[in-house]
């Protein structure tokens, strides 16, 4: 035998004399009770774990030192043991906890969730949430289950985690995003103070109003709104204060000074109310711009119109007592009357449809001769560019148009079938000259006296120094000259 050989035989004894020493005392720890269990390692099982005292015993000092609560079931689904965290959790007594109670307060869905764990359950632990009770008392569990040993038998671990101050965490803030996008999808200025007035939360309406960006400073600091009509009484904290005390305030109008314009803003505020108290105050501030615009435009439509209401009337008083005087008869005077108004109503009304802005010319020679010629493209002829004009030539305009129209009806060009009416636009220094001249009628001699027709002709446009026409009874026709003041054309 060598040496070598009776080297490895000592070493082989020493191996084997450590090996029955740690078996002895093995032997010895669970004899005196010094050991729970064991962990025997084998080559076709891997490490396997046996309990030594049998029950769940060897678990319950560490399921009670747990802050979660935990409970043992058999592989039955009979709970065997519960720790003191659960019986808290599901809020019943720890003499009264047993499988069946345990089932009942997890609640139908608690339940049958805990059981298809129970069932499932296997070395990878798996997980289902479920929900006590509902609305703000509600509470949310996270159920885990997973395999473990009972001495020679395999039972399940589960344990109830409460994540209900997750899960509310999780809305508040799923609602703090919703807020926050209605608040910047909001067209009209919304803006959310605290308690002590201090804004908290603006949209971008509010910080255009503001001039600035709102958050941190007080509302009084931030928007400076000019109360006018409460005698400089009530100031932006004002309002925030009677909110505070519980009264909502509606419809207060305001200036924002520190706006674009200084813009006027309607204020309303009431209590932001979480659960049953006030956390702080929303205003809302609706521009009044557009309104406050189309108010003044209304009133100065009203002025407008009373304006052209009385001189109107005052224009058809007149027109009334100058046909009289130059009619010989009732009916003569009904007749020139009647057809003068309805002139002047006709110009009135394209006028209105036009929202008393200005009118072309052609227009107006359209309206007046609309009565008398059936096929007007062909009994009127435009020479030159139409022109736009305003209320005040317009309806001087439509009056000579319909007494030059009644005349060439009666004794002119529209008295046969090949007359017609050329019309000419020229632009001069002062005034655009519209020249009415007819063509293809009855010879023309000079009227042997001097109607109210030829007065409103002449006389229509005189209010101004460069308007007024000229009539002369050429042989081929009537010519009449129209000068349009310059000031009463809208210039392209």
């Amino acid at each position: 035998m060598t040496s070598t050989t009776v080297s490895k035989a000592e070493s082989l004894n020493a191996d084997l004399r450590r090996r029955l020493e740690e078996a002895e005392e093995v032997i010895r720890a669970i004899r005196e009770g010094e050991i729970d269990a064991l962990v025997v390692r084998n080559e076709a099982n891997g490490e396997e774990v046996f309990t030594l005292e049998g029950g769940v015993e060897s678990y319950r000092s560490f399921m009670e030192a747990m802050n979660l609560g935990a409970a043992a079931f058999d592989r039955f689904g009979n709970l065997l043991y519960a720790n003191r965290a659960l019986t808290d959790l599901v809020d019943v007594a720890r003499d009264a906890l047993d499988g069946p109670v345990l089932f009942t307060a997890l609640g139908a869905n608690g339940a049958k969730a805990l059981r298809d764990l129970i069932s499932a359950a296997h070395p990878a632990t798996s997980a289902v949430e479920v929900t006590l009770g509902s609305g703000d008392g509600a509470k949310h569990l996270l159920i885990a289950a997973g395999e473990m040993t009972l001495g020679t038998n395999s039972g399940v671990a589960v344990t109830f985690t409460d994540v209900t101050a997750r899960i509310n965490a999780e809305k508040r803030a799923q609602a703090e995003r919703t807020a926050l996008a209605i608040l910047a999808s909001a067209v009209e200025a919304v803006v959310v103070c605290d308690l002590n007035g201090v804004v908290t939360h603006a949209n971008a309406s509010a910080s255009s109003l503001a001039g600035a960006d709102p958050i941190g400073s007080t509302f009084d600091e931030a928007f400076a709104l000019d109360f006018r009509g409460a005698t400089g009484l009530m100031q932006g904290g004002d309002f925030l204060d009677v909110v505070a005390s519980g009264q909502p305030i509606q419809g207060i109008e305001a200036i924002a000074p520190r706006s674009r314009g200084a813009k006027d803003v309607l204020v309303s505020a009431s209590a932001l109310m979480v659960g049953e108290g006030s956390i702080g105050t929303v205003v809302t501030l609706v521009d009044l711009s557009r309104r406050k615009a189309a108010e003044k435009q209304q009133l100065l439509l009203m002025g407008e119109l009373d304006h052209r209401v009385k001189n109107t009337l005052a224009l058809v008083v007149s027109i009334s007592n100058r046909t009289a005087s130059t009619e010989e008869t009732i009916d003569g005077f009904r007749k020139a009357f009647s057809g003068r108004i309805h002139a002047l109503a006709a110009t009135h009304n394209v006028l209105a449809d036009r929202s008393w802005a200005s009118i072309f010319l052609r227009d107006i020679l359209s309206t007046e001769l609309a009565p008398y010629v059936n096929e007007l493209g062909s009994r009127l002829e435009m020479i030159g560019d139409d022109i736009e004009i305003l209320p005040r030539a317009a309806i001087a305009f439509g009056l000579v148009v319909h007494e030059l129209a009644t005349n060439a009806v009666k004794y002119g060009a529209l008295a046969i079938e090949t007359g017609k009416i050329a019309v000419s636009v020229a632009a001069r220094d002062t005034y655009f000259e519209v020249s009415w001249k007819e063509i293809g009628g009855p010879k023309v001699s000079m009227p042997t006296r001097r109607g109210f027709g030829n007065t409103v002709i002449t006389r229509s446009l005189q209010y101004s120094a460069n308007g007024g026409a000229s009539l002369d009874f050429e042989t081929d026709g009537v010519r009449c000259t129209i000068r349009i003041p310059v000031e009463d054309v809208v210039q392209a």
